[in-house]
């Protein structure tokens, strides 16, 4: 890792958090400890090289420690040091929202952070002890890659390659960068609702509680600063 040289706190502390993707994992740390493959979720394009040379310097240098998940497999977890560093990631995302918001480039549409984010932020719990099982379709992507499951039950939500069989309790329909829209906050599930770019279907019951489920960061409902936005 390249230093800047100099003994001042704030260039030591640029060091730890500037370099490339210190800030992402600090991020995906924030929620609680997670595996190794969990990581490499949040990360997609780090190599797993990289992200295994990059916890070992961030235990290192004390901001993240390792954390025994079971499974013989494994976690890591923010130690105080690195909690303190969440603020600053946290300041980051609402600058992000309020200045950063345009259209999407097609190296920001990414099918895999897309599915993750679901995964990692929905509220299982918003069916109470129902089993709902989710299945997304994106009206975009090639058959590979259109369907996709989310199994909710025991307090846990689950993404599936496969259909895991049973019924499927809410159908969702739109194409990749609206799904990444709605999840950023820049179309809200209502307007895609109301101008077809999202479909809902299913169980009354599930459906009614479908945007509780989608649980949408606090930075969703961040207003864009940026002019023309």
């Amino acid at each position: 890792m390249k230093s800047y040289g100099q003994f001042c706190p704030v260039a030591k502390a640029a060091e730890i958090f500037c370099e490339r993707w210190n800030a992402l994992i600090i991020r995906d740390l924030a929620s609680g400890p997670r595996r190794f493959s969990e990581l490499r979720r949040g990360v997609p394009l780090m190599s797993p090289s990289l992200l295994s040379a990059r916890l070992k310097w961030l235990v290192a240098e004390g901001v993240v420690s390792r954390h025994d998940k079971g499974r013989k497999r494994p976690g890591y977890i923010l130690t105080a040091a690195g909690y303190e560093l969440v603020p600053l990631v946290e300041a980051l995302g609402f600058w992000g929202q309020r200045w950063t918001r345009r259209e999407l480039m097609d190296h920001e549409i990414d099918l895999g952070l897309l599915v993750w984010s679901l995964e990692s932020s929905a509220n299982p719990n918003a069916f109470g002890n129902k089993r709902c099982l989710i299945r997304l379709e994106l009206t975009d992507q090639t058959e590979m890659k259109r369907l996709w499951w989310f199994l909710n039950q025991k307090g846990r939500c689950e993404l599936c390659l496969n259909d895991p069989g049973g019924d499927v309790n809410i159908y969702l329909a739109c194409t990749l960068p609206d799904a990444i829209y709605i999840i950023r906050g820049d179309l809200s599930s209502t307007t895609a609702l109301d101008t077809g770019r999202l479909e809902v279907l299913g169980d009354a019951w599930a459906t009614r509680r479908f945007v509780e489920w989608l649980n949408l960061s606090p930075l969703a409902r961040v207003p864009s600063e940026r002019a023309g936005i």
